[in-house]
């Protein structure tokens, strides 16, 4: 037979994502990931990390512009994976670096448009970014291979002045990036030493999250083998299915809420779960994350009650 067996111990796949500050070591994260590496080298820096890796690299295009071209990406992936995966050493992870580099520009190019008056429709001009981050996940996802996405982290003043940490990457594209990744990890710094970096498990779909692993070696060493240990070690299947399907008491982020009541079944949209997010936040004005979440879970189920009233 010409099938191969599937593997019933396995476990979830590294479908990541990753985020932190510019220069906090994303990029030198990705060298201890399962190789060969398939690399979409947007920042154009990975050549800086590249001898940390100890197999084959592969850049996904030999034009550099290509890197942050989502269409170009994909003719590229589909010109060469196939073969890539026929033999032995096949690609182990491909390594969106950064996304940031690929969505952000797509972002300027809407508000510049919009502010020179060629479209008099924000939400139109954000249409080629919605677009680019649809192609970018279907050309990166398909191969079944490990994926990490990688973005950054930035500091940021609200409308009140109030000084914040955000991602570089808008909310409504990371609900969409939370549909295709099962882990969302976050690069920290030791308060009592800020030299020393540690990564938080931020969000495992199927694993436990709120979990710091601190690197003592400099180079993330072993660090993806830890943090499979950390998330899933002693977990049945049964446990997995358990915490995927149980309906949490706190959201580790906005984006995974929104997620949540996407895969429920509440909206129809990225866009209008993530518009009835903020809304329940705004109206509600929720004291706390575990409120807030105890808001969108009755939200949610609402909507839900609704739905099948109608059918």
């Amino acid at each position: 037979m010409a099938f191969t067996k599937m593997n019933k111990t396995q476990l979830p796949p590294r479908m990541w994502a990753l985020v932190g500050y510019p220069g906090a070591g994303k990029s030198t994260f990705s060298t201890q990931m399962r190789g060969p590496l398939v690399v979409i080298d947007a920042d154009q820096r990975f050549t800086e990390v590249a001898h940390l890796v100890n197999e084959d690299i592969y850049p996904v295009s030999s034009v550099a512009h290509e890197h942050t071209d989502p269409h170009a990406i994909a003719k590229r992936l589909n010109e060469n994976m196939p073969e890539a995966l026929a033999t032995p050493a096949r690609v182990g992870t491909i390594v969106v670096d950064s996304l940031t580099a690929i969505i952000a520009p797509r972002v300027v190019q809407a508000m510049v448009a919009k502010a020179e008056g060629e479209t008099e429709n924000l939400s139109a001009a954000f249409k080629d970014k919605a677009l680019a981050m649809r192609e970018l996940q279907d050309a990166v996802t398909k191969w079944g291979v490990d994926t990490l996405y990688l973005y950054h982290l930035h500091d940021a003043r609200d409308s009140k002045g109030k000084e914040q940490t955000r991602a570089t990457v808008s909310a409504l594209e990371l609900v969409r990036l939370t549909r295709s990744i099962n882990m969302q990890l976050e690069i920290v710094a030791d308060a009592k030493n800020p030299q020393r970096r540690g990564l938080k498990i931020v969000w495992a779909r199927r694993g436990r999250q709120d979990v710091i692993l601190w690197d003592e070696s400099g180079v993330w060493k072993d660090m993806p083998a830890r943090i499979e240990r950390a998330a899933y070690e002693g977990l049945t299947h049964a446990d997995m299915d358990r915490i995927e399907n149980s309906t949490p008491a706190f959201f580790a982020s906005p984006e995974v809420a929104v997620a949540w009541a996407l895969e429920q079944g509440a909206f129809d949209s990225d866009a209008h779960a993530r518009n009835a997010y903020e809304k329940v936040k705004r109206e509600a004005q929720p004291k706390s994350a575990k409120e807030m979440a105890a808001l969108w879970i009755a939200d949610t189920q609402r909507r839900l009650d609704e739905k099948n009233t109608a059918d």
